[in-house]
């Protein structure tokens, strides 16, 4: 029995199995449901009907109202109802929050994204996500009685409970700052996850790693931290913490958990300071400002500058490091390099997948740059929640509204 047909109890399996076969249909007939679930007729159409007076269903207009039909009986045709509520997908990042609503299915009805201040207290962030979300749902014009369900990416590890353990410095308290109970009423599910479990998700469902059975998604610009896939499904751990880059702190040539964009400036600090790249260039004036512009540096790298495709060749040797190490734990098909540090990434991976083969003694993963940008844990977090609303919100919604008939 699917959680679908779980949720609308034992003696409604029939409708479960219906509810599971409209998700993916569009509009359809009691005879398409027939040959899509093994139903006979009669139960189908008792099934149907049992949806259309749950408002769960709606039955269109026939063909020959529409004008489609010449002859015959035409077939009664039904259609998810639209009506049924929406999702909220956040990403819940260190310096910066995004929250779309969308429908269950396919369409965003509203994107916003906004700057967090990293020095906030976790009430401060709590308070201010919860603020965001309020004006996410007002502008789409619906209210919490209309969220089905809400997922949540943080920049933490997070178990099943969605709660983050403690961190030395108090970072995961921050960036999770109890976000399950303070969101406990706001939908039938919600759900907090890692980011990178999220731009996983996203990467199987619609990016690089599409009918792939084993990658991981690595999130690279600000920290590592990598959504790990084997054998088809997504792993997790018992606090969430498959993939957290704090090993990358005791790995040689390596030695820190902060990402690509940070390589970068490093990089090019060095080399300025080593004498390899002149001061009065390009990149070396670059040295002096208080925070050196990855894009700017991965531009010229790309444009052919040499000082530029020195520093690209570096970072490329780190993380191919990086690669190598989960590689060798998790031995992946495609490494997938995700976030908005993506979209430039090139000079950094080509310089990368020379080195990597030395790295791991198994055979080296592909290595790819995401085409999601910097929405990957959006999308995922989306993707995620309509799966929740799909199997869980949905099936509890009908059988609410089938007891109260009954």
């Amino acid at each position: 029995m699917t959680e679908v047909s779980a949720g609308l109890g034992t003696g409604r399996a029939s409708v479960g199995a219906v509810l599971d076969f409209a998700w993916a249909a569009g509009e359809f007939t009691a005879t398409e449901v027939m040959a899509g679930t093994s139903l006979t007729r009669s139960t189908a159409i008792d099934a149907v009907d049992t949806l259309v007076s749950a408002k769960i269903l709606r039955e269109l207009p026939n063909a020959r109202a529409a004008g489609a039909y010449r002859s015959g009986r035409p077939a009664r045709r039904f259609v998810l109802s639209p009506d049924l509520g929406v999702v909220i997908g956040v990403d819940a990042g260190d310096t910066h929050l995004a929250v779309t609503v969308a429908d269950p299915l396919e369409s965003t009805l509203v994107s916003h994204r906004t700057q967090l201040d990293p020095t906030h207290s976790p009430a401060e962030r709590r308070a201010a996500i919860l603020e965001q979300l309020a004006a996410a749902l007002a502008e789409a014009g619906r209210d919490r009685d209309d969220v089905l369900a809400i997922c949540v990416g943080v920049a933490a590890p997070v178990d099943r409970d969605g709660i983050s353990p403690p961190h030395p410095d108090g970072f995961w308290e921050r960036t999770n700052p109890g976000l399950a109970a303070a969101l406990n009423d706001w939908a039938p599910v919600v759900e907090v996850k890692n980011d990178a479990l999220l731009a996983a998700v996203a990467e199987g469902s619609q990016g690089a790693a599409i009918g792939c059975r084993d990658y991981v998604a690595l999130l690279a610009g600000e920290r590592f931290g990598g959504g790990v896939v084997v054998d088809g499904h997504l792993l997790h751990g018992a606090h969430g913490g498959v993939g957290e880059g704090v090993v990358f702190d005791h790995i040689i040539g390596v030695g820190s958990a902060f990402g690509l964009s940070y390589a970068l400036q490093d990089e090019v600090r060095a080399a300025v300071s080593s004498g390899e790249i002149a001061r009065d260039g390009f990149i070396g004036r670059l040295a002096g400002a208080r925070r050196v512009d990855p894009r700017a540096v991965l531009a010229l790298a790309a444009d052919g500058d040499a000082d530029a495709a020195l520093v690209s060749s570096r970072v490329g040797e780190t993380l191919a490091r990086v690669v190598g190490v989960l590689g060798s734990m998790y031995d992946p098909a495609r490494v997938i390099i995700c976030g908005a540090v993506a979209e430039s990434i090139e000079p950094v991976l080509s310089a990368a997948r020379h080195v990597l083969p030395s790295q791991l003694h198994l055979p080296a993963p592909e290595l790819l740059a995401s085409s999601l940008g910097a929405e990957v844990v959006s999308l995922g977090a989306v993707a995620t929640a309509r799966r929740a609303a799909q199997e869980r919100a949905v099936p509890l919604l009908a059988e609410r509204r089938l007891a109260v008939r009954a």
